[in-house]
């Protein structure tokens, strides 16, 4: 780089100015490859548990309110499918098999119904502001807040097919006729119902991103908008009860 002893300051100058837009260049190239990775980064991030969908299965006992008021605790078991809108609140439908029985004034039913619904959940989580990808899918350090946010409530609507063994005593008949009652015709009715829960998701199962199971703790209060679970129509609606335990799994998880 000397010429006569002398630098050659236009070599020089011209190997700066090459070097200095190499380096523009791979700053320029670094930039755009970090801003990339960090939309993929931050995609992923958003989408890992913002719209996750589980299924589960579980039993329980029934118990109902209606006209024969001696109730006999049965078994039901159900399966179930959500899909979480947000990390707390979840729509999904809920399929259930089970049987609801009474006894008194010398006649006694059982039902043995199938049900299904539509249903929304909200869990606490809403309201403590957790982070947004948190669910029962996911682990926070403090497993009191964890448990705590996974307390949920909702309501749904769907249908109950009843199929309704009975016997009535001639007596039990001829006083639901003096108070304008009636035995039904229909023992395979279906029709809509209400049903309203309350219960509790208890995360185990611990991955990189959080566990993928669930123990599920449900009570469910079903409200009918007729009189006929127990093959009996007097003066108010019936209604039944379902506690039961279940396990969910969360599919579409990164593992």
């Amino acid at each position: 780089m000397h010429v006569n002893g002398y630098l050659n300051y236009e070599m020089i100058r011209d190997t700066l100015n090459t070097s200095s837009l190499n380096i523009l260049s791979m700053k320029k190239q670094f930039l755009y490859t970090f801003f990339v990775a960090l939309l993929l980064t931050i995609g992923s991030v958003s989408a890992q548990f913002s719209r996750p969908v589980s299924i589960g299965a579980g039993a329980g006992a029934t118990f109902n309110l209606t006209d024969l008021a001696k109730v006999e605790s049965k078994f039901a078991f159900y399966g179930e499918v959500d899909y979480l809108i947000t990390p707390y609140i979840s729509v999904g439908l809920h399929g259930e098999k089970g049987t609801l029985a009474g006894n008194g004034y010398e006649s006694d039913f059982k039902n043995l119904y199938f049900a299904g619904n539509v249903n929304g959940k909200i869990r606490l989580g809403q309201f403590l502001g957790n982070a947004d990808n948190y669910s029962y899918y996911t682990l926070e350090a403090n497993t009191f807040s964890r448990i705590l946010s996974n307390f949920y409530a909702g309501a749904g609507a769907g249908l109950v097919k009843n199929r309704i063994q009975r016997n009535i005593s001639a007596l039990y008949a001829n006083y639901l006729e003096s108070v304008g009652g009636e035995i039904s015709k229909d023992n395979g009715e279906i029709h809509f119902v209400l049903p309203l829960n309350v219960g509790l998701d208890i995360p185990f199962g611990r991955t990189l991103y959080g566990p993928q199971w669930a123990i599920n703790v449900n009570y469910q209060h079903t409200l009918t908008f007729n009189d006929n679970l127990d093959g009996i129509i007097n003066k108010n609606n019936d209604q039944y009860g379902l506690i039961s335990v279940g396990v969910k799994y969360g599919l579409f998880n990164r593992k």
